[in-house]
């Protein structure tokens, strides 16, 4: 009996000794959390998307905290929550926050079952990531969409669907983000994150193909030959050819339209913009209308009278 009772004093000792130890390592060793951070992620929207360029809307909080002491918001950016959560985000931490420009997905190819037809049949698993890997592709584009679908897994708000009849990606613009889930799961990064711009209006190149103007061609029929006509006519120096593609730059373009006009295979796209006005047939002037001769006569036979 003295035995057992000698252990549980034994013990009952050791514990309290490794409670005092434990609380004062405890106090000693304590992470403090920034009250703030639980009011951030609560005004966040909870997506996780990872479009911040941060894991997850609890590295976001951290990020933006962190700014917020360093005196400064600029370049964090929420795009599920848009300008509406990085207000709330900037009133609640003291700061002003700068406008940023809303953003939309865009797919940068039109390579159409029409336009670009198939030259064989790929036999494996059907995603981007495994065909790109492996081939160019069922087409004889080795730049252009695959078509399979990555970029609509890769989307949490079903903003993006394939069109069965083109093939091809659509974006919902109501319902995309800009999160850029989908450019990043795009092995040939033929989808891009662009402004919305002004009454949602925008111009881009929608194509990526850097082959040579004549291989481009073959391989489909819209595809940009990169024979810089639309930089020539830019007068406000926003269009560039880089290996064989043009490329308008959405913070010089002016939207004047002027370059989708001239360029000869229809590569660049005008979204959201009214129909173009028809130009009225040319009227020849009355001093170039020639009467006939018979007139003339008439004219000249009263005159004898």
């Amino acid at each position: 009996m003295d035995f057992i009772l000698s252990a549980v004093i034994v013990l009952g000792g050791i514990a309290l000794v490794a409670a005092v130890i434990l609380f004062f390592c405890s106090k000693k060793f304590a992470v403090k959390e920034d009250p703030r951070l639980a009011l951030v992620s609560e005004v966040l929207p909870g997506a996780n998307c990872g479009g911040c360029g941060y894991p997850g809307c609890s590295g976001m909080a951290d990020a933006l905290v962190k700014a917020a002491d360093a005196g400064s918001l600029d370049g964090l950016n929420c795009p599920v929550g848009g300008a509406d959560v990085m207000t709330k985000v900037a009133d609640l931490l003291g700061m002003a926050m700068a406008n940023t420009e809303p953003k939309v997905a865009v797919v940068r190819c039109n390579g159409t079952c029409q336009l670009r037809p198939r030259v064989t049949i790929y036999d494996g698993l059907r995603t981007c990531s495994a065909m790109n890997a492996c081939s160019a592709g069922e087409t004889g584009c080795g730049f252009g969409c695959l078509g399979c679908g990555d970029c609509v897994e890769a989307c949490q708000f079903g903003a993006i669907a394939i069109n069965q009849e083109t093939g091809l990606p659509e974006v919902d613009e109501e319902k995309c983000t800009a999160c850029g889930a989908c450019a990043k799961a795009c092995p040939r990064h033929i989808i891009e994150l662009r402004k919305k711009g002004p009454k949602n209006r925008r111009l881009y190149v929608r194509c990526v193909n850097k082959d040579k103007g004549a291989v481009a061609r073959k391989a489909c029929q819209a595809a940009c030959i990169g024979c810089g006509k639309c930089a020539k006519e830019c007068k406000f120096e926003a269009i560039t050819v880089t290996a064989n593609v043009a490329y308008i730059d959405p913070e010089k373009c002016r939207l004047c339209r002027k370059c989708e006009s001239v360029c000869p295979t229809g590569a660049i796209v005008a979204v959201n913009f009214p129909p173009r006005k028809e130009k009225p047939a040319e009227v020849p002037a009355a001093d170039s209308v020639k009467q006939p001769m018979s007139s003339n006569v008439e004219i000249v036979k009263e005159e004898s009278k």
